[in-house]
């Protein structure tokens, strides 16, 4: 198939990608697409456990950022951005978007997208995107379920500027819900390791996502709590939960779950919390614009937000 989707960037901001034969899968595939493929050479950088040094990956971001692609997305997360985020330089990347690039990822971008949203302020500039990325999503292997088309359409549609709304449904007792926000948020964890420091965003009236993977739930409700205890909750419009699996059961829960956390979360939070949003360390999952003026509507248990 001809390009005609625009160039597309993939690049390591974080951990080392260790997945050749994954890499090459996803470049095949997404050139399949229609997509002009390149791989930034941080894609192949190793040190220690991240992609290159603390220099090498901010050099990384800066180059990608210059360059200004139609799309940058990210070939996995891991752990690293959090160690250069007082040293990005913050105009660069608005640039970069404002010149059209949509950078795509999860997980650990977490920290790159709402450093933006931070730095920049809700608008045009500071428009990111979670979701899929490279290796994890379209890298991975038809043993282990090939792409999934949800999660392919979706970034397919996004990228091209179609994509105006997602739904899904949700547990009963929100009908009738109609709110308006600035949707942000991400992986939970990285959203808790910025509480407190310039890269947190301070939104009001926003629309607040959050999933994470391989933690248990008390683990996911103290993290909740902090950020309730923080004002943060309180500050939103409604909160939506994605996935939050791969973790294990402990002799201790007797009957303690996720779902007794959320309803425990429930009792001191008065905000709106809605579960079932197909986002998450899962193969299939929805578009979303950090950063975004978006709607949330309830009909029964139908969710959809658009923008």
């Amino acid at each position: 198939m001809d390009a005609v989707m625009g160039d597309l960037l993939v690049f390591a901001p974080a951990g080392v990608e260790w997945r050749p034969a994954a890499l090459q899968r996803a470049r095949r595939r997404l050139e399949a697409l229609g997509f002009a493929v390149t791989l930034d050479p941080s894609v192949r950088a190793r040190h220690q456990r991240f992609a290159g040094t603390d220099e090498a990956r901010l050099a990384t971001l800066h180059r990608v950022a210059d360059a200004a692609p139609s799309v940058a997305l990210a070939c996995r997360g891991g752990y690293g951005l959090t160690r250069l985020l007082d040293a990005i330089a913050w105009p660069r990347i608005a640039r970069s978007v404002e010149r059209g690039t949509r950078w795509v990822g999860h997980s650990d971008l977490t920290a790159l997208q709402l450093g933006l949203l931070a730095h920049v302020g809700a608008g045009a500039a500071a428009i990111t995107w979670q979701g899929p990325m490279a290796c994890d999503d379209f890298g991975r292997d038809d043993a282990a379920g090939g792409v999934d088309e949800v999660t392919r359409d979706g970034f397919v549609e996004a990228m091209s500027g179609t994509l105006e709304a997602i739904g899904f449904r949700t547990e009963p007792g929100f009908d009738g819900l109609d709110v308006k926000g600035t949707l942000w948020g991400g992986n939970l964890a990285m959203l808790q390791s910025l509480i407190g420091t310039p890269h947190c965003p301070q939104v009001r009236g926003g629309i607040l996502f959050l999933e994470d993977v391989n933690e248990h739930p008390y683990r996911v409700e103290r993290m909740l709590l902090q950020l309730h205890q923080a004002g943060i909750l309180a500050r939103q419009k409604a909160v939506l939960l994605g996935d939050f699996g791969g973790w294990r059961k402990s002799p201790l829960d007797r009957g303690y779950t996720l779902k007794t956390a959320i309803a425990h979360l429930r009792s001191v939070c008065a905000k709106p919390i809605l579960t079932g949003l197909p986002f998450g360390h899962v193969p299939t999952k929805v578009m979303l614009p950090v950063g975004a003026r978006v709607q949330l509507l309830v009909q029964g248990r139908d969710v959809l937000v658009g923008w």
